[in-house]
């Protein structure tokens, strides 16, 4: 097993993959809010899917359209538009492809990155897209990716088979769990000085949104986490815009910015994304004196 830490195969979230049935209308909506920019498009044969590459961040939103059939036809046929798969960045893809031909999991290779499937080997869910890790100038309003939010039946089991599927150390996981919005599981640091991971979990209260969603998707990715500098002025222009948002603290009586703000599935076309203020994240991720306080921010 790999070791933990700068050793790590896994060395961030840097791309979210969206299943959409109209790529152009999911653009408009990530660049209108949170200002991605185009980056390109081809076709991804492996997926049955045209791809749209938007810059968002240190990274990338893959917006997969079908193409005829195939795995993204399907997903789209399923569930409409979501969040189909993470992105993460390693410094050896090929090692990585090798690691998951080990565990019997034989991801498709095309384009410079590997696109994992493990549910059609009978594993959890880790639908991941490897792609090489290249240094990259933030662009537009968030700073980085650095969570994406699995459902699953088991969370012990399922973060243990991720340890071992993608060569990870369990001792940087870190527990995790919340009454408020009914779950428990882990964080599978890749490093645990940074942010990066999977947010392994299992609803556990069915009243709950969460509950609600597992109860008719099943194991399936929930949503992602980006951290941004300037969430105000994202919280701000989502009210201008009419697209729906919570924040935390609320708005409404709050001095100073948000600690969080969830951007509901309406606003990027059809998965939720939350953002928080930069080091904030570090309050439930095993490290809360790391949490920066901010001038004039909300305090618990």
């Amino acid at each position: 097993m790999v070791a933990c830490g700068r050793d790590s195969m896994l060395k961030r979230i840097d791309r979210l993959q969206m299943a959409v049935p109209d790529r152009a209308t999911v653009a408009k909506r990530w660049s209108e809010l949170l200002g991605a920019e185009l980056a390109g498009g081809d076709r991804v044969a492996s997926l049955g899917a045209m791809r749209t590459l938007l810059r968002l961040g240190n990274g990338f939103v893959e917006l997969l359209e079908p193409d005829g059939v195939g795995r993204i036809a399907d997903a789209v046929a399923k569930r409409g538009a979501h969040l189909y798969a993470a992105g993460v960045a390693t410094d050896d893809v090929a090692s990585l492809v090798a690691h998951l031909r080990s565990q019997g999991i034989d991801p498709a290779e095309e384009g410079g990155q590997a696109f994992v499937d493990p549910a059609v080997a009978g594993h959890v869910g880790f639908r991941v897209a490897v792609s090489p890790d290249e240094e990259l100038v933030p662009v537009g309003d968030i700073d980085f990716f650095y969570e994406t939010t699995l459902l699953v039946d088991d969370a012990a089991a399922a973060t243990a088979e991720c340890a071992t599927l993608f060569a990870l150390d369990a001792d940087a996981f870190v527990p995790i769990d919340s009454q408020h919005f009914g779950y428990a599981g882990a964080l599978t640091l890749f490093d645990p000085d940074r942010l990066g991971r999977f947010e392994v979990i299992t609803p556990n209260d069915p009243r709950k949104t969460m509950g609600r969603f597992f109860s008719r998707f099943g194991e399936a990715f929930y949503m992602a986490f980006a951290e941004s500098s300037v969430l105000g002025a994202i919280e701000a222009r989502a009210r201008e815009l009419g697209l729906g948002h919570t924040s935390d603290p609320p708005s409404e009586g709050r001095v100073g910015v948000a600690n969080t703000v969830f951007l509901h599935p309406d606003a990027l076309g059809g998965m939720m994304l939350g953002l928080s203020r930069p080091t904030q994240a570090w309050q439930w991720s095993g490290s809360p004196e790391r949490v920066i306080p901010a001038l004039g921010a909300a305090t618990e």
